[in-house]
């Protein structure tokens, strides 16, 4: 590079490498996602759908998980389209304003998704902590105030982002080594200076990533202690089962985020990110569909009135 003059772009092109190399393989992968995407959609649709039909479910608990599920079908519409659209096609070219559009909202819809898990949260702590008052503290006023700022604070987070992104320089076509405008290829590929981003984005790990987590990680401590000072197993069981369902899902999340964050290998970034965009949204609708009594009733409930139109 000494001597020669880079030709820099306002508006660089973007290449997505993916992960194959052959058509078989682009198939291969075409196939999977398809029915990865077309599971997550069917599973969170009926979520909504049975949470919006059956008035038993009016409750601050489901409330939450229709905001999930609703989150979780723009959060993967955002990446795997692009991504069975290479497949299909074999156009590996994305704009540079596509990739700054997928990037907003890849990291708005990843914040939100760790806020709405915190506010699950507070609503099961306040259920099995405070059973007497949970009517009076989880109103519909204090549910819209939980998740309002879930979205304004991840949408600002996510412009600021951006922002920074986009006053990084590339040179020609800029190859990213994952299916979709990921923040650290981005920052890997710039010959920009990035330490005042990086510097941003471990402060907003901290209130973006390790707060929320504390506050759960709070809220179950509280919630087990409860649940020890139930006399009976049958008792404590029930209660504690409650919130197997939010548990399950919160593992996974962070858990695949740690894991991804860790990760220094390139090949292991693009398998990491594909299950950290999926698996949430995947495993949400079978965890409280298969492990929720209420979510089977609803859905037997409205399977009857179906049959009694029919009728």
């Amino acid at each position: 590079m000494d001597g020669v003059t880079p030709n820099v772009t306002s508006g660089p092109t973007f290449y997505i490498f993916a992960f194959f190399t052959s058509e078989n393989q682009r198939i291969l992968i075409l196939i999977t996602v398809l029915l990865i995407y077309l599971l997550i959609l069917s599973g969170n649709f009926l979520i909504i759908a049975l949470i919006s039909l059956e008035p038993r479910l009016h409750t601050p608990m489901y409330f939450f998980l229709c905001n999930l599920s609703t989150l979780d079908i723009m959060y993967v519409s955002t990446t795997l389209p692009k991504l069975m659209y290479v497949c299909h096609t074999g156009d590996h070219v994305m704009s540079y304003m596509s990739c700054m559009t997928q990037l907003y909202f890849y990291i708005m819809f990843t914040d939100t998704e760790g806020f709405l898990l915190t506010s699950m949260a507070i609503d099961r702590y306040v259920a099995v902590c405070l059973p007497l008052h949970y009517s009076l503290i989880m109103s519909k006023q204090t549910c819209f105030l939980l998740i309002l700022p879930a979205w304004f604070m991840s949408s600002i987070n996510a412009s600021i982002i951006t922002f920074f992104i986009t006053n990084l320089t590339y040179l020609g076509m800029v190859d990213i080594t994952n299916f979709f405008c990921d923040l650290k290829a981005l920052m890997n590929t710039s010959f920009s200076d990035t330490s005042s981003l990086k510097t941003y984005i471990i402060l907003n790990a901290v209130f973006i990533g390790f707060v929320p987590s504390c506050m759960i990680l709070a809220s179950y401590v509280r919630i087990i202690s409860t649940v020890l000072k139930i006399k009976t197993s049958v008792g404590r069981w029930k209660t504690f089962s409650s919130c197997s369902s939010h548990v399950t899902i919160v593992i996974v999340y962070y858990g695949s985020a740690i894991i991804l964050y860790l990760s220094e290998s390139l090949k292991e970034d693009v398998v990491l990110s594909l299950m950290f965009v999926t698996l949430v949204p995947m495993l949400n609708p079978l965890v409280y569909s298969l492990r929720n009594r209420d979510i089977i009733g609803a859905l037997r409930i409205i399977i009857q009135r179906k049959s009694q139109w029919v009728l």
